[in-house]
């Protein structure tokens, strides 16, 4: 096992009806900024029901945070907390709201160019501690885990933007599953995806013998397996969507990914995706990763064979019988919810390939893996067996 620290500071409000106890999670004489999407808040009553557990505060709003958040858009947010100063942030929403509104949280206070905080890649931006404003989220899309993790990405000038810093952890995560009840099938679909995806990505590298992070990793990609069907079919069965809820938190919070290596590589070449087709981020991972793992079976063998035994039950033929099983399986899984796993059947032509390629060579995406060694040729290849 690698060498990892590991600290998170979000507390979890887990469960039906709590949105009363934003009284005692917000500070009682705090200026609210509440941020959110679209309006589906406002349709279905939520917006309402957190103000009312605001009570006597201060609270403003800004709305139109977009799916895949624009910087353009995030900065009028900035200049609304600046004006009003804001001086605690409510993201209500989905993996974007939240991200965005970790961005606006670095941002108010920033005395520099806002862009610069866009160039760091997974490092952390250069922002004081005491510079950053608290934000709390609810969490209404079980998709991202941006709910409990310091981690956001920023769409700006046609390329996304990983952008992280310890204190945009949010203080508080209400996860209340009866609020996803409304998605529409594809967005529930796209969220069993992204968290499968997520999980994969901390796992499927190379052996390190962390057992406890394996072991994890593969129960809630099980889980994933058991309940993504139904909660996309049963959209009010609770158990099905809490336990959506929880994987997607606990997929990316940190836990099963210390002490091991990552591979961001579907992650990578996804963004590229949607930046310039527009593809919703899960289904361009649906697209690309039973394609990274049949050109990287070699690098990949040892895990792809523990994934295809623990995951998928699959011991009988030879090692490269059983892995070829598990990522039809796997890509058979992604169908199964709902999900295409072509790129030509997201209506991108072969020739466009060249596109992303310069795209993923313009923001030095050119030596991924959880090795480094996967370069532009590589990426071409993986985009057109996916094609």
């Amino acid at each position: 096992m690698l060498n990892f620290n590991y600290r998170n500071p979000t507390h979890v409000v887990f469960g039906k009806d709590r949105i009363a106890e934003l009284d005692q999670l917000v500070p009682a004489n705090a200026r609210v900024l509440i941020t959110y999407g679209g309006g589906s808040v406002k349709r279905f009553g939520t917006l309402d029901k957190v103000k009312a557990a605001l009570g006597n505060r201060i609270v403003f709003e800004f709305a139109g945070i977009e799916a895949n958040p624009k910087y353009d858009t995030l900065m009028q947010a900035v200049e609304v907390a600046r004006k009003e100063n804001i001086d605690f942030l409510l993201a209500v929403g989905g993996g974007s709201v939240m991200d965005g509104t970790k961005f606006i949280a670095l941002a108010t206070q920033f005395e520099g160019d806002t862009t610069s905080l866009l160039y760091h890649g997974f490092a952390p931006v250069p922002v004081a501690d005491d510079k950053v404003i608290p934000l709390g989220v609810i969490a209404t899309l079980p998709a991202t885990g941006s709910e409990m993790n310091a981690f956001a990405v920023v769409s700006y000038q046609g390329g996304k933007f990983p952008v992280n810093h310890p204190n945009v952890y949010p203080t508080f995560a209400m996860l209340d599953p009866e609020l996803t009840f409304s998605l529409p099938k594809i967005q529930v679909a796209n969220g069993v995806v992204d968290a499968f995806v997520h999980v994969i990505e901390q796992y499927a590298t190379y052996p390190v013998d962390g057992r406890v992070q394996d072991r994890m990793a593969e129960g809630i990609m099980r889980t994933l397996i058991e309940i993504g069907p139904i909660t996309v079919a049963e959209p009010t069965n609770y158990q099905a969507r809490a336990n959506l809820m929880w994987s997607a938190t606990s997929a990316l919070n940190g836990m099963i990914g210390v002490g091991v290596p990552f591979d961001w590589t579907t992650h990578m070449i996804g963004h590229e995706l949607t930046a310039i087709f527009g593809i919703d981020h899960a289904q361009t991972l649906a697209a690309v990763l039973p394609s990274v793992w049949r050109v990287r079976k070699p690098q990949k063998h040892a895990k792809l064979l523990q994934f295809a035994e623990r995951v998928w039950d699959i011991t009988e033929g030879d090692d490269d019988s059983r892995i070829n099983q598990a990522i039809d399986k796997t890509e058979a899984f992604f169908q199964q919810v709902g999900l295409k796993t072509r790129l030509r059947d997201y209506g991108i032509d072969k020739a466009q390939i060249d596109d992303v390629i310069a795209a993923l060579a313009a923001h030095g995406m050119t030596a991924l893996s959880e090795t480094g060694d996967l370069g532009l040729d590589i990426s071409r290849e993986i985009l057109e067996k996916a094609w």
